[in-house]
């Protein structure tokens, strides 16, 4: 049984850091876009994600640096989040595994999970308040359709945080009594 842990954890440990990797290019491609898309808009359909937002600059500059400013925030935690599994999953130890460092970074992932999902859900919302203005947003709706998964997963995250909080707390009352 401890092989298969093992071997289940080495999978996910390199699929969180795969993971990780992709949302890094992700939010890179999207900086750089959004250099770019300011001081060569001519080339932003030839960039990451042909992400071209130039027709909402020229309407508002506010319109364009909120929305732009959504979408790298959100990119750009998600991929901090992944980090923070990444590391959970690199450094868990499966023998003891109620440790205040796995109790630490369960909470920090919930807490993440829930700023994006709520991020996200603001960012959509926004989006549509400009949809009704006129702009075109179909572009954008892939940067924050997940807003609810997010906030769903969060609440179960934070469930197991909890529970990991009190298997510390039970784990340290034993060690103290033997």
């Amino acid at each position: 049984m401890f092989k298969t842990n093992t071997f289940v954890f080495t999978a996910l440990q390199i699929v969180s850091w795969l993971i990780f990797t992709g949302l890094c290019v992700e939010a890179g491609g999207l900086v750089v876009n959004f250099f770019f898309s300011l001081y060569k808009p001519e080339f932003v359909q030839n960039l990451y994600q042909k992400l071209d937002l130039s027709e909402m600059y020229e309407r508002s500059k506010r319109a364009f640096f909120s929305m732009y400013s959504f979408i790298l925030v959100i990119s750009i935690m998600k991929a901090v989040l992944f980090y923070v599994v990444s590391m959970l999953v690199s450094q868990i130890d499966l023998s003891k595994p109620f440790n205040s460092y796995v109790s630490r970074q369960i909470s920090k992932i919930s807490y993440y999970t829930l700023s994006i999902g709520l991020l996200s859900y603001i960012a959509r919302e926004s989006a549509r308040y400009l949809q009704h203005d006129g702009y075109v947003i179909g572009t954008l709706n892939q940067f924050w359709a997940d807003s609810q998964a997010f906030i769903l997963m969060a609440a179960v995250i934070y469930v197991i945080a909890t529970i990991f909080k009190k298997g510390v707390e039970i784990q340290n009352e034993n060690d103290l009594t033997v």
